[in-house]
């Protein structure tokens, strides 16, 4: 199936697309509210500024996929792999990324407010600037991740790993960071 053929049936009420093979798809902008792209390899696809609010894509292979200011609230990305993804500016408000590799990818000025992210691997990640209130990140790595100007005020890092973490202007008001391991090593009690 190519994009035109996936787009055609979308318009036709189809909403289930799972296994679907469009890796470096030209989907930019595209409206596909619902989706279901479980397993979907969307290898180095371009979603920048797509609507995928409430959509599934557990599982998903979106490993270099470029999704900036992407609409994905409330999206199921549990266990994808956006590995060296681009989700610069996107809104992933409410969704679920439990168990997603992240490593090295760019969510830079995100808005991941009130998300899951537990035992997710977002080591090496930009999060400068994320909006992250309220996430919840229970045992998830992000060791030398960049937190720079990121507001994590009321969030759930318990467990979490933040060994050479950059942490620099970083609101922690009110966070939860029992077990934590800090940049330094230290552990939080």
């Amino acid at each position: 199936m190519n994009v035109q053929e996936l787009l055609a049936k979308y318009a036709t009420g189809q909403r289930s697309f799972s296994c679907i093979a469009l890796p470096g798809a030209n989907l930019q902008g595209v409206n596909l509210g619902g989706v279901d792209f479980g397993r979907a390899d969307l290898r180095g696809a371009n979603l920048t500024a797509a609507s995928l609010s409430g959509a599934n894509l557990s599982k998903a292979n979106l490993q270099g996929a470029t999704l900036e200011r992407a609409h994905l609230s409330e999206v199921i990305l549990c266990g994808a792999d956006l590995t060296q993804a681009t989700l610069t500016t996107a809104y992933l408000n409410e969704s679920d990324l439990s168990g997603a590799l992240l490593t090295g990818a760019n969510l830079s000025d995100a808005n991941l407010h009130m998300a899951s992210i537990s035992a997710a691997n977002l080591q090496g990640a930009n999060l400068s600037g994320a909006k992250m209130g309220g996430v919840r990140m229970w045992k998830a790595n992000l060791q030398n991740a960049d937190l720079t100007g990121a507001d994590l005020s009321e969030a759930n890092l318990c467990e979490v790993n933040l060994t050479g973490a950059n942490l620099d202007g970083t609101d922690m008001s009110e966070t939860f960071l029992t077990g934590a391991i800090m940049p330094d090593g230290s552990i939080h009690s």
